[in-house]
């Protein structure tokens, strides 16, 4: 028995969502899929459009066999640890397969992108665009572009 785990918000649920169900059902060979999905209130701590219950029906309805809930306090936090709770998660319930949702389908950019966030210098970029008036998220984007040009 194989178990696709997929880690969402369906904040709300849509037809990319359940094409991501079926074609990562269809790659893995999965037996079952199973969801960690955010409760009421989701990442960055903005409540749910539709309310927890809803969403949940919609991926079972979708092809999804189960859906466990993500913690207020996980959903809701940056998406590190948004992301590190429902890997955990997943283990405990023994996927065999984890899929995700990213804005780009480019496997090697999104691991070199990985690999310069777990960099210790990125700091350093970070206060350096922070100094310059940016907020949090436009400096790590300046400073991920940055680190992006020195590695190509």
């Amino acid at each position: 028995m194989k178990i696709l785990g997929i880690i969402a918000e369906y904040n709300p649920f849509h037809n990319g969502h359940k094409y991501q169900i079926e074609k990562a059902r269809e790659i893995s060979g999965a037996d079952y899929v199973i969801a960690v999905m955010s409760g009421n209130y989701v990442q960055r701590g903005a409540p749910a459009i539709f309310d927890k219950s809803i969403r949940t029906q919609m991926a079972l309805n979708a092809g999804v066999d189960a859906v466990f809930e993500l913690p207020s306090i996980f959903s809701a936090a940056s998406a590190p640890d948004f992301a590190a709770y429902g890997i955990s998660l997943l283990q405990i319930l023994e996927a065999d397969f984890i899929s995700f949702g990213a804005e780009n389908d480019n496997c090697r950019l999104l691991d070199t992108v990985a690999d310069i966030l777990a960099e210790e210098d990125l700091e350093l970029s970070l206060k350096k665009y922070m100094a310059g008036g940016l907020n949090y998220a436009k400096a790590r984007h300046n400073a991920i572009l940055e680190k992006l040009k020195v590695k190509n």
